[in-house]
């Protein structure tokens, strides 16, 4: 549902529940593909991650809080780097980058560093969590379409290993700072290839209207490669770059791009003579975020992608008869962290709103909402959650659980079934909120933003802190 200005009254399908929600039979049930992997549920109905029951994290730590399953994150990382490296070792080999943006903070940019992945940032604040988590500069890209000066110098002072460029004043740029540091910078061409996942569009001039890359079909990628190989003594090229979506669960978006990516990679060699060594296919791998959602696997994924980028180097060329493959990069954010982490609010409010006739409307108000999470009034994002603090033995109601902010749209979960006797005081859990919340919270009504609570093997501990009134008064002058 698209959050109305109006409230949520008017807003597009305000009605029963969706066609993919079916009334429980067990109300406190756990869908396993909704939740880290350690979390189940103890003999007193209490939620358990990592072994450790949530009424005590609670407890320690206090509500909202965002509550990271360490071991499954470092899993989920090492899923992607295993079962991508043994399809595409045939190949020219994959390296996977854990893209920043999802989430990021010091302690997550050590897991990914100790789990072997690369890692993708797109801000100078991102680079400078890195540079804090002693992540090794070689295995880091820059990303971003508006790079200023400062982040570039501080990227190629740091020594990262590629920054993936995005215009052509930006290779300017580039050469610039590279020239006053005495260096060579390794750069990438986004190209914005005309292919569109969330849709399944491929047509070339439907999506080339975007603030991101160098247009494929109007020509301007192939200028901006021979704009860089123009600053040889400043800018290496050594590859390209592609995104097409995010939320995609099936991979023939992938198969269009890459065939585009390897024809431009195959011209390239051909009329410049250089083999590029790298060929970036993007992310946006889908999330279960409720059971509607059927992601791949990582091992599906892995296959799926090293077939297609097999076929189409087959069928197209490279461009150097007698070159290596290129090597693949992918870039898993979402994948990794989203199911990684839940949200634990405590209930404040519960009340019954009648909607006209026989029908009425449960709202279930909990200590967060589009502060801590802004993907379901920003994104029309869907959400499952689940009474965390014990097991209920009431009937199934359907509720929509709401957060506290002054704005109709403040809605965390549009629909759900919830026990009948939730009541003030308990505890709610909301699944795959461990990528794009924390990292897109915000202080508004001046709320302070949750802690991220990471939990493995029984301990849990404090990886970003809960902001206090007194950050929120920090930066106010007078």
């Amino acid at each position: 549902m698209r959050a109305h200005e109006a409230g949520a009254l008017h807003a597009e399908g305000y009605g029963g529940p969706p066609h993919w929600l079916p009334t429980p039979g067990d109300v406190n049930e756990l869908m396993p593909q909704l939740w880290p992997q350690t979390v189940t549920r103890d003999d007193e109905g209490r939620l358990t991650v990592g072994g450790l029951d949530v009424v005590s994290i609670a407890r320690e730590f206090g509500t909202a809080a965002y509550v990271l399953d360490e071991e499954d994150f470092r899993a989920r990382a090492r899923a992607f780097r295993d079962d991508f490296a043994e399809p595409f070792a045939e190949l020219g080999g994959v390296d996977v980058y854990y893209a920043g943006k999802a989430f990021l903070c010091t302690e997550v940019a050590r897991w990914v560093a100790d789990e072997g992945l690369c890692l993708d940032v797109c801000s100078g604040g991102e680079l400078a969590v890195a540079q804090r988590a002693g992540f090794p500069a070689q295995r880091i890209g820059l990303h971003g379409n508006n790079k200023s000066v400062a982040e570039i110098h501080q990227a190629l002072d740091y020594g990262v290993g590629r920054i993936v460029v995005d215009s052509f004043e930006e290779i300017e740029r580039i050469a610039a700072v590279a020239a006053e540091l005495g260096v060579r910078a390794p750069v990438m061409v986004r190209v914005t290839v005309g292919v569109e996942a969330h849709t399944h569009e491929f047509i070339a001039t439907a999506h080339e209207d975007q603030k991101f890359g160098f247009s494929l079909a109007g020509g301007r990628a192939a200028e901006a490669i021979a704009r860089i190989l123009e600053h040889a003594e400043t800018l290496d090229l050594f590859g390209l770059h592609s995104h097409i979506g995010s939320q995609i669960f099936d991979t023939s978006g992938f198969e269009v791009s890459a065939r585009r990516l390897i024809g431009l990679h195959a011209e390239v060699a051909r009329v410049h003579g250089v083999h590029m060594p790298e060929l970036d296919l993007g992310g946006g791998y889908g999330i279960a975020y409720t059971s509607e959602h059927e992601p791949l696997t990582p091992r599906e994924l892995g296959e799926q992608m090293a077939d297609l980028v097999a076929r189409e180097l087959k069928t197209v060329g490279d461009g150097s008869p007698g070159s290596p493959a290129p090597k693949v990069s992918i870039e898993p954010g979402r994948a990794i962290a989203g199911p990684s982490t839940f949200t634990l609010y405590e209930v404040g409010t519960v009340k019954d709103v009648d909607l006209g006739g026989r029908a009425k409307r449960t709202y279930v108000s909990v200590d967060g909402g589009m502060s801590d999470n802004i993907r379901t009034a920003l994104y029309d994002a869907d959400y499952s959650c689940t009474l965390a603090s014990r097991r209920s033995d009431a009937a199934p109601r359907l509720a929509r659980v709401v957060g506290r902010h002054c704005e109709s749209g403040d809605i965390v979960v549009m629909d759900e079934y919830l026990p009948d006797d939730v009541t003030a005081g308990d505890l709610l859990a909301v699944p795959g909120t461990g990528a794009y919340c924390r990292s897109m919270a915000s202080q508004y009504n001046h709320t302070p933003r949750p802690p991220v609570i990471a939990v493995r093997e029984g301990q849990a501990r404090v990886i970003v802190r809960r902001e206090t009134v007194e950050d929120l008064l920090a930066l106010d002058v007078g």
